[in-house]
């Protein structure tokens, strides 16, 4: 067994604090890796507060995970001491099922195993994330990482950057089309950013004008208010792709009469009911599709880090210490970051 420290909620009222635990000794096939830098996802806070239900505490969370490999088990072979790496939102599933076996573990229908708040397949122990000093994980569930990339902007990658791309992977995101990408938030930074390296003409839709200029730097070709009614008829059926990154219940008929015939949005970011629902005429005239996506599975997570690696795409960032974790949660529901907290892990060997 390995004795970790890390810091932890112990309730859905309390504040995280540090928190020492073990980590299961390395397997035949697993990693053992010395976490350099954990992002901080929204979720992170969501579940900490058990606004889902369900919630396991003592909680470690965390699921942008970017370190350094300082064991492998014998029957490892993807990884060797001293390489980088990372570690998203899954650390297991069943292997067996049908979405398994089409490298969409995100999708296993024996429910994949998450990187914290979750239980272990064999044991039933409680998973530990990444606000952490070192994880043990097998090795079909970490990817690798290129040194050619911002280590630190690179964590955020591994949920901001995995639910974004994959969706655009899905639906084909290329050369000639026109894209919307709708909030510009964690997720919606890196839609544009995304869509905009495929070689897609990117607009960003938001509410706030205030965000044009930060949307023109990302990337985004134009910028559509979505509260100006001149400018959304004048966009009416022209858009080839939607990904919605709106994280709370919002209507999204008026975006549906953006997509063009036989076009998708894909939702990525609310997980509550739409409000209010769909129009079945938004969706009828014009064979309009309303989708969801998760995050990727592993094949694909790597493709993304590798992708990222060619066009040199990492998230926006803010550098936070383990101790300032409090602070960046109040900060988080003011949505007062540009545009992901990452904690430097190096910062939970300081005494004070």
């Amino acid at each position: 067994m390995f004795q970790a420290h890390g810091y932890a909620a112990h309730d859905k009222h309390s504040h995280l604090v540090p928190f020492s635990f073990e980590r299961r000794a390395p397997g035949l096939n697993d990693v053992v890796i010395e976490i350099l830098y954990s992002g901080v996802c929204h979720s992170d806070l969501h579940q900490a507060r058990d606004d889902w239900g369900g919630s396991i505490y003592p909680m470690v969370p965390g699921h942008e995970i970017i370190g350094r490999v300082t064991q492998v088990g014998s029957g490892v072979h993807k990884f060797k001491v001293g390489d980088l790496a990372g570690v998203g939102c899954l650390v297991d599933s069943c292997r067996h099922c049908s979405a398994c076996e089409e490298d969409l573990e995100q999708y296993c229908e024996n429910g994949p195993t998450v990187t914290y708040n979750g239980r272990e397949r064999d044991t039933g122990a409680p998973t530990y994330g990444g606000y952490s000093d070192i994880i043990v994980v097998d090795q079909h569930f970490v990817v690798k990482v290129s040194d050619k990339l911002d280590l630190k902007a690179v964590a955020p990658l591994l949920c901001a950057g995995i639910t974004t791309y994959s969706p655009l992977r899905h639906w084909k995101v290329g050369p000639g089309q026109k894209v919307g990408v709708i909030g510009l938030g964690g997720l919606g930074h890196m839609g544009v950013k995304f869509a905009k390296a495929m070689g897609a003409t990117v607009v960003m839709i938001t509410t706030s004008p205030s965000k044009s200029q930060d949307a023109q730097r990302l990337g985004a070709n134009e910028v559509l208010l979505s509260t100006d009614a001149d400018a959304m008829k004048a966009h009416a059926n022209s858009f080839d792709f939607l990904l919605n990154t709106v994280p709370v219940p919002h209507d999204i008929n008026p975006y549906l009469a953006l997509l063009r015939r036989d076009r998708t949005m894909a939702m990525v970011g609310v997980l509550t009911e739409l409000d209010p629902p769909p129009n079945g005429v938004s969706l009828i005239l014009g064979r309009k599709s309303v989708a969801g996506s998760a995050i990727g599975g592993l094949k694909e997570t790597q493709e993304m880090m590798d992708f990222c690696a060619e066009h040199n795409i990492v998230s926006d960032v803010e550098m936070i210490a383990i101790q300032d974790i409090n602070q960046a949660y109040e900060r988080l529901l003011r949505n007062d970051v540009k545009y992901r907290f990452v904690i430097d892990m190096a910062s939970l060997k300081d005494p004070s």
